[in-house]
């Protein structure tokens, strides 16, 4: 394997034919409401998508059910040609997930907790001990490396968990509210090693309120509202479509439209 912060393209046979991540009519149910309807969604290796949208839109939904952890009501979604209910396991093992609240263990330091996933993983000791301290170095998580995850804040947290899952090198990356809880700084190192793991061939799908975070690091975007897709492209490609308005703007045009409707 290659190393988690070395920009050398994935061995990968994707093709302009191939998607890393592909649902059909993708939809989830909860008492009689739609949090995510009718999604199609198309992405490749490589490629840093982002999910934007108000709380409530369902892209945490959507994550879910692409990690796995929730169930479809309704359509279909594979994960390198694979689907969770036919190939699980070989599906999770080229699947890497950071939920907005990440679950560590607290009485193991964060140096343990990303053995511990990498183990789970069966990445070699040698080569998982060198990922941990390069990505533990990139994230200015040395210090705090071998304090209990207990101690942590929300922030350090997140990155202890995203470190132990880079670790393992998942072909598709997927994350909720990455920046939230974050500095500053930690903000932008986050997203240095996001586009790092793209241009790797890692395929990036996060969710975000931000919307100068996706407009920076994203190739493409999906703006949702009530659980569907409203409009997908480049914000370049979006901006034209709006008569050259923000991406605020036009983000704030088609949420609101839809809320009213």
């Amino acid at each position: 394997m290659s190393d988690s912060l070395n920009p050398e393209p994935n061995a990968t046979t994707d093709t302009a034919h191939d998607y890393r991540i592909e649902t059909t009519g993708l939809g989830r149910e909860f008492g009689g409401k739609w949090a995510v309807r009718d999604l199609d969604l198309r992405v490749h290796a490589g490629e840093l998508y982002g999910f934007l949208g108000q709380n409530g839109a369902g892209k945490t939904t959507t994550l879910r059910l692409l990690a796995g952890l929730l169930r479809p009501s309704s359509g279909a979604a594979r994960i390198v040609g694979l689907s969770h209910d036919q190939n699980s396991r070989d599906l999770k093992m080229q699947l890497g997930f950071v939920p907005d609240t990440p679950p560590l263990y607290d009485y193991l330091t964060g140096r343990q907790y990303i053995a511990l996933v990498a183990s789970m993983w069966r990445i070699k000791r040698r080569l998982r001990d060198e990922r941990a301290d390069r990505l533990l170095d990139l994230l200015h998580m040395n210090d705090a490396a071998d304090d209990l995850c207990k101690s942590y804040s929300h922030g350090m947290r997140k990155k202890v968990h995203l470190a132990a899952v880079l670790a393992t090198e998942p072909k598709v990356l997927l994350l909720d509210e990455p920046t939230t809880g974050l500095d500053p700084g930690s903000t932008r190192r986050l997203k240095d090693l996001l586009r790092v793991e793209a241009e790797r061939g890692t395929t990036v799908l996060l969710s975000t309120h931000v919307l100068d975070t996706a407009e920076e690091i994203c190739d493409r975007v999906g703006i949702l509202a009530k659980g569907q897709l409203l409009a997908e492209g480049t914000v370049a490609e979006l901006r034209a479509q709006h008569d050259n308005r923000t991406l605020e703007d036009v983000f704030l045009t088609l949420t609101d439209d839809e809320i009213s409707a």
